[in-house]
């Protein structure tokens, strides 16, 4: 960098997917690069939801849904994102399944954050729904990039879909020199070689404390939890995460926070363990190769293999 341009930094924030997120940069400060790589990495935000989106009746996801039996041309983000979302049902056993919309549905999950607009109740109950969802019935053909839905799903691609966001926002500011995308709970962080890495927080799902500290470097760490949203149309501890399986959220891990070269990989296998619980979750990140924290409701936090690895944790002492 020359010394003639020293260095800004600068963010942009927007709402998008019911969630304020954040780009951060330090770049030369020489016309408008700077500020234009923010427009462009937040840009993709709104555009990721309005493809996989199940809010909208509008969006290419739900125009997908209201096809099935027919074999369907996906655009690129969705197909990317459905295509990853299935590969970590087949891993899982479906533990982690797009599928499971209409059991999100029945649990309350309806509203449009953007105009409170709800989408019609399929009057399933919850166990019926999370029964009526199978991962195994959205049949892909990656060659053609075509989709087809076996028999009628509602699919939800909410544990995707962001992290999708946050990296190909991250791919458009990677030219700076240190640069931070947060959505929610999901986040990358990057730093170009020399630069000093980023120091982020990472909450005790407990309480409102830290558990610790982590130093990143082009890494994305998300972190999933039940706590923040409760189901509208549940009690006894229903919450947003839910195992496809039973149609009924985990009790038995109180978050998880994972650490991976892509915010899409770290944000569905944050949510997969925590359907998992607190030991096939560390050993499913395991098999991975990722990094991951483990909070168990009861019992001591668990820590992957690969833990830290490739960056610096700091614990904070209780």
């Amino acid at each position: 960098m020359s010394p003639l341009t020293p260095p800004r930094t600068a963010s942009r924030s927007l709402v998008a997917m019911d969630t304020l997120v954040t780009a951060r940069a330090e770049g030369p400060d020489a016309g408008d690069v700077l500020d234009a790589a923010l427009r462009r990495a937040l840009a993709w935000f709104p555009e990721v939801e309005r493809v996989c989106s199940r809010f909208d009746p509008d969006s290419e996801l739900s125009r997908l849904c209201a096809r099935p039996g027919e074999t369907i041309a996906a655009g690129p983000l969705l197909f990317e994102a459905l295509a990853f979302a299935l590969d970590v049902a087949a891993v899982t056993g479906g533990a982690f399944d797009p599928t499971a919309g209409a059991a999100q549905q029945a649990r309350g999950f309806r509203r449009n954050y953007r105009d409170g607009q709800q989408t019609p109740d399929s009057g399933q109950g919850e166990q019926t729904a999370a029964r009526a969802a199978g991962y195994r019935a959205v049949r892909l053909d990656r060659r053609r990039r075509t989709v087809t839905l076996a028999r009628p799903l509602l699919l939800d691609l909410g544990a995707v879909a962001k992290g999708l966001a946050v990296d190909l926002a991250a791919r458009e500011l990677a030219g700076m020199e240190r640069y931070a995308v947060e959505a929610g709970g999901d986040l990358f962080a990057g730093a170009a070689p020399g630069a000093e890495p980023w120091r982020i927080g990472v909450r005790d799902p407990r309480g409102d404390g830290l558990l610790g500290t982590l130093s990143l470097r082009n890494l994305a760490v998300c972190s999933s939890g039940g706590d923040e949203r409760p189901a509208p149309a549940a009690t006894d501890g229903e919450h947003h995460i839910i195992d496809p399986r039973s149609g009924r959220s985990p009790r038995a891990v109180s978050g998880v926070t994972v650490i991976a070269p892509a915010a899409m990989t770290a944000d569905a296998l944050a949510t997969a363990a925590m359907v998992l619980g607190p030991v096939r979750g560390v050993h499913l990140l395991d098999e991975q190769g990722v990094a991951g924290i483990v909070v168990p409701r009861q019992g001591v936090v668990r820590f992957t293999r690969a833990f830290p690895g490739a960056m610096q944790w700091s614990p904070i002492l209780a």
